[in-house]
Parts: structure tokens; sequence; C-alpha cells
């Protein structure tokens, strides 16, 4: 099994993850536009959990890979 190395949560991922609100817009890596409805952790660190645009249901994505829309 192969481990995957994060950054510690003190620095900029820290701050990334905390830069997140619900009710948030946000732009996916591949442009997809969308709403935060929560902010969650698992064993693996924090996500955010954002309901698209363009396809029903939710789905969860790493902090580093939204871009918050002003």
């Amino acid at each position: 099994m192969q481990t995957i190395k994060r950054e510690s949560e003190t620095g900029y991922s820290l701050r990334r993850q905390h830069q997140f609100q619900v009710g948030d817009r946000v732009e996916t890596c591949n442009h997809c536009l969308g709403t935060v409805v929560r902010l969650d952790r698992d064993e693996v660190g924090v996500f955010v959990v954002a309901r698209l645009d363009i396809l029903p249901g939710e789905f969860a994505y790493d902090p580093w890979d939204l871009e918050k829309i002003k």
C-alpha cells in the first residue's frame, strides 16, 4: 500500500481548509460550479461537500481541489 504524504495541518493546508464556509460558491478543478453544503472530517483530513449546479447529488472534495468564487 502506498502512503500519501500531505502537508501538516499548520501553514497553507490549514488556511486553505478554513477559507470555505457553508453557502460559498465554488469552482471545482474541472471547472464545474457549485455551492458548499458542509465541511466534514474523516481519518484522512478535512473535506468539503458541494452540490454542483449541473449534477444532482452532493460531492466531496479536498479543499485544494476547489476555488472560492467571489
